[in-house]
């Protein structure tokens, strides 16, 4: 078929007048095979504060200063539906993500339908300190030689531990493994600022990101990142998302209700 003069064929989407796949900037809305991925960063812990590696051993829960802040982003999640028909939330097995999970799940359950169980997975936790578990970190300087991680990325953090290599590949296949559990759906992990990094790290274009890179990124106790994966491959929707810190509701997800 020939065009007539002046007008494109093609384009985005079938649409005449749009710039073609290869070379266009944006992409188009998901579609109903997309899996939706928010990561919520838990609360402020009590490791935070009191200057301990947090492990298992380690890990004592949030502050309450931490769970206020999560229930603030309950409360704007309630009251925004963002999230309301979630289908799937998971935590890491960290005290301070389940937390932080449990005070989210009264906000992602829809009409009529009841709150979401917490599904727990070990794949989602902050870094495996190994030896260093449950030391205050001037008791593993005393202890251990502190890894250069910038130079030597495969090293491990302590007898037993993981590497940050080793770790950001742990957790980007957690993360992968969950939503291609769910496809359609959306899916709510309260989890931590490592395992958001090596999200980043795994899922955009970065220079050496499965080989040792690092962002060294300052993510915000209780905020939202939220990823969209569709035929393989990851879109980057938002990042360190805390609206609801400063008493401002974030945007109404229009595909939040939505299931496969």
């Amino acid at each position: 078929m020939t065009a007539e003069p002046g007008r494109r064929t093609g384009g985005f989407d079938g649409l005449t007048g749009a710039p073609p796949a290869g070379i266009r900037t944006v992409s188009p809305e998901g579609g109903p095979a997309a899996t939706r991925l928010v990561l919520v960063r838990h609360g402020e812990a009590v490791c935070n504060t009191s200057g301990v590696c947090g492990g298992l051993r380690g890990c004592s829960g949030l502050t309450e200063r931490g769970a206020a802040q999560v229930a603030r982003l309950r409360d704007r999640l309630a009251a925004t539906g963002e999230l309301a028909g979630a289908g799937a939330l998971y935590a890491s097995v960290l005290p301070r993500a389940i937390e932080t999970a449990e005070i989210l799940r009264p906000a992602l359950s829809g009409p009529l339908r009841p709150a979401l169980p917490v599904r727990t997975e070990c794949g989602l936790c902050e870094l495996h300190p190994g030896e260093a578990d449950g030391l205050t970190w001037d008791e593993f300087a005393a202890r251990y030689e502190t890894p250069d991680w910038d130079r030597v990325p495969d090293a491990p953090l302590a007898p037993g531990a993981e590497s940050w290599t080793s770790f950001v590949a742990r957790a980007a296949g957690a993360l992968a493994a969950a939503a291609g559990r769910h496809p359609g759906q959306q899916v709510v992990v309260a989890t931590h600022a490592g395992v958001i990094e090596a999200s980043m790290l795994a899922f955009l274009p970065v220079e050496g990101g499965l080989a040792g890179a690092r962002l060294k990124l300052r993510t915000r106790h209780a905020s939202l990142t939220t990823w969209e994966v569709e035929d393989g491959r990851w879109r980057l929707l938002g990042y360190n998302d805390d609206a609801h810190g400063a008493g401002v509701a974030g945007p109404v997800d229009r595909r939040a209700g939505q299931q496969a």
